[in-house]
């Protein structure tokens, strides 16, 4: 029997979301049921309410979470009920052709659940980033599910489900930054401090965290960040030269885009050194467009990469970065700024938008409140 459950919907463009009822199957083959603990209230949640990833509407929003493995469907054998994990957008496949040719975590055909969640009348619910987190249950492709130990938050481990993710890997492992060398991060959200924190993580010795706004460079410094810019009333060349000055007049040696706009990546850009490495990982709107002179590109030379979710393997980063947390060397807890519940999501996205938190994360407590019937489920569902 399916579970109802509730979560936040987003019916259509820019109106406000809503805690509606939600139908959750149960877990069909290569698929698992988890009771969301905590999510993480994302910019690109926000982007599916307003209409900037696709016109699908109805959405159920959330995707930065972590849970509890409550069922899974025939054939899962990755995870198993009980499990802590935290949900990933990029579950790779193993046979599309990167997969094969060792790179996986460019993977081109990422695993998704095969069956809507849907509202009380039976109309399918497009889940954000195919995970739908806003909830007190979700099914996902048990793909999605990385096993983590789970004596750690699950308002810390969830955030690794994507903004922190982004930015730790945009410096780790896309760029990837080296020992002794210099970084600038073009804005100091929670993609652009999780990427001072890799830079921090690897090894660089000088971190140039460049934003419009005070408060968000006052997060890069606890983060790492060794000098900062003010951008704020700043054109594109005075940018430019606030990096320089800083690099020893030369550039910096990587250059993180945590924004996505034309005008930031044209910094980051002529903000490196000759040779140097700019990684976009801010993502871009549709419409967005570039120029820049080829023979510039050419006479530049280095590397342009855009990150795709820090470029991570979730079985082999989470688990490492979440030890790296245990230890004391990597602050991931600093990136919580304040703890709400499902009915609150309204509320942070407004709070987000005006730039007063890291991020603000939707925390479940104990399992997920669901139907007698649900309940059974839940039984009949975890037999694989």
């Amino acid at each position: 029997m399916p579970y109802t459950v509730q979560g936040v919907v987003a019916r259509t463009k820019g109106a406000p979301v809503e805690l509606v009822d939600v139908v959750v199957p149960d877990p069909g083959p290569g698929e698992a049921v988890v009771d969301v603990r905590a999510c993480g209230v994302c910019h690109t949640d926000l982007h599916y309410r307003e209409g900037g990833i696709s016109d699908d509407y109805p959405f159920l929003l959330g995707h930065e979470a972590a849970g509890v493995v409550s069922a899974v469907g025939e054939g899962v054998t990755n995870v198993a009920v009980g499990d802590t994990v935290v949900l990933n957008w990029r579950a790779v496949c193993g046979q599309c052709r990167a997969c094969k040719r060792g790179e996986p975590q460019y993977c081109f055909a990422t695993f998704n659940a095969a069956q809507p969640m849907t509202l009380t009348d039976g109309t399918p619910l497009s889940a954000a980033l195919g995970i739908g987190a806003f909830a007190e249950k979700t099914l996902v492709h048990a793909g999605q599910c990385t096993k983590v130990d789970p004596d750690v938050d699950p308002a810390v481990a969830g955030l690794l489900g994507c903004g922190v993710m982004a930015g730790i890997g945009a410096a780790v492992n896309t760029a990837p930054v080296r020992r002794g060398q210099t970084v600038a991060v073009i804005g100091c959200g929670g993609v652009g401090c999780a990427a001072v924190a890799g830079a921090v993580l690897a090894g660089a010795r000088r971190i140039i965290a460049i934003d419009l706004d005070e408060k968000k460079l006052a997060w890069a410094r606890e983060l790492g960040a060794t000098h900062t810019v003010c951008s704020r009333g700043m054109g594109e060349d005075e940018v430019v030269a606030a990096i320089q000055e800083r690099t020893d007049g030369v550039g910096a040696d990587v250059v993180i885009d945590a924004v996505g706009r034309p005008e930031t990546w044209r910094q980051a850009f002529y903000g490196r050194d000759l040779a140097g490495t700019v990684v976009l990982v801010g993502v871009p709107t549709p419409d967005m467009e570039l120029q820049i002179p080829l023979l510039d590109v050419f006479g530049r030379g280095g590397a342009l990469k855009s990150s795709w979710y820090g470029d991570c393997l979730p079985e082999r980063d989470f688990p490492a970065l979440l030890e790296l947390f245990r230890d004391g060397r990597l602050p991931l807890d600093a990136f919580v700024s304040e703890r709400v519940a499902l009915t609150d999501v309204e509320a942070a996205f407004a709070t987000m938008s005006r730039g007063e938190v890291l991020r603000s994360v939707v925390v479940l407590d104990g399992a997920a409140g669901s139907s007698a019937a649900g309940s059974a489920g839940a039984t009949a569902g975890a037999v694989a």
